[in-house]
């Protein structure tokens, strides 16, 4: 096997200012949906969105779809009838089906819309590959509408923790030294942190884990080339993997990972986001010392200053 192996991820600690090799990721995205394959995880990204919008009891005039590869959650959202115009923006735009949604070529990394453009933005499987997550967020909140919304799905969490570990143990074993080939993805409670710094207000993030079983490597990389997901990282190493390196690999994650039919177990997880463009009638936070009643008086105890120890009974 050769090495369409490789997986790109986002790495909130990597430093490097450009981390993916967006190129590349076009040539992926373009490969993927020439061949028309599935892809499961948009398809439970489609099922589950419409699930977790019909819980806005709102109708939205005028929506984003932010570089979703595909038309399938499109086509959800079109059915679930709560949104009644949608743009879909991303660079393979062209192939999506102009019934659907107006279409619009572009870089998710460089939104080209004015202040307070749509009420709605969407997006699957797309914001895990910016080199600048801060900066998008800032501009998809910009690009909202007072009290707009964002609902996400991006990969997080320990997506593909299995392969990077067998990865990297038998790279270091064959080949005696280890190359960038999983990164770390971004976790639930960076991505909170990073969505406030944005300027959302109430964020909420949650972790939706699949757990996919395969009957060895060859079968996952081949969901992965399917997915347009095989290696965009920008210090990739452009020599495919040895066999021998394959093989090991193979080997350790059957080892450590196999169920006992001896199929291999992957992980992904689906880090969902959502938030809100500011605006004065949402919820806030009460000021410090507005409180009305003391926590202790609410819980039933005795209050204490701090430092002094509670007697014995």
């Amino acid at each position: 096997m050769r090495a369409q192996c490789h997986v790109e991820a986002m790495s909130a600690s990597s430093g490097l200012p450009h981390p993916f090799d967006r190129r590349a990721l076009r040539a992926r995205r373009e490969r993927a949906a020439g061949a028309r394959n599935r892809n499961f995880l948009l398809d439970r990204i489609a099922e589950d969105l419409p699930e977790r919008l019909s819980t806005v009891k709102r109708r939205f005039s005028f929506a984003l779809d932010l570089a979703t590869p595909g038309d399938a959650l499109i086509r959800a959202l079109v059915a679930g009838g709560q949104v009644e115009r949608i743009l879909a923006f991303e660079p393979l735009a062209a192939l999506r089906d102009p019934a659907l949604a107006l279409r619009v070529g572009g870089d998710e990394e460089l939104l080209p819309f004015g202040s307070e453009s749509f009420d709605l933005v969407i997006s699957a499987l797309a914001l895990q590959w910016v080199n600048d997550l801060p900066g998008a967020l800032v501009q998809i909140r910009r690009a909202l509408k007072p009290d707009g919304l964002l609902l996400a799905a991006l990969l997080g969490g320990e997506t593909l923790n299995e392969l990077r570990q067998s990865l990297a143990l038998a790279e270091a074993e064959i080949e005696g030294g280890v190359s960038p080939r999983v990164a770390p993805f971004i976790e639930v409670r960076t991505m909170g942190s990073l969505l406030q710094r944005a300027g959302f207000a109430l964020p909420v993030t949650d972790i939706d884990r699949l757990t996919v079983r395969y009957t060895n490597l060859g079968a996952l990389f081949r969901d992965l080339r399917a997915m347009g997901a095989t290696n965009i990282l920008a210090e990739r190493r452009r020599k495919p993997l040895r066999r021998a390196t394959l093989a090991r690999a193979d080997a350790i994650y059957a080892e450590r990972f196999a169920d006992a039919d001896g199929r291999l177990r992957a992980t992904f997880d689906l880090l969902w986001i959502s938030a809100w463009a500011p605006h004065e009638s949402q919820q806030q936070a009460l000021k410090p010392g507005s409180a009305k009643v003391r926590l202790a008086d609410a819980l039933g105890t005795t209050e204490r200053p701090a430092g002094e120890k509670a007697g014995r009974r």
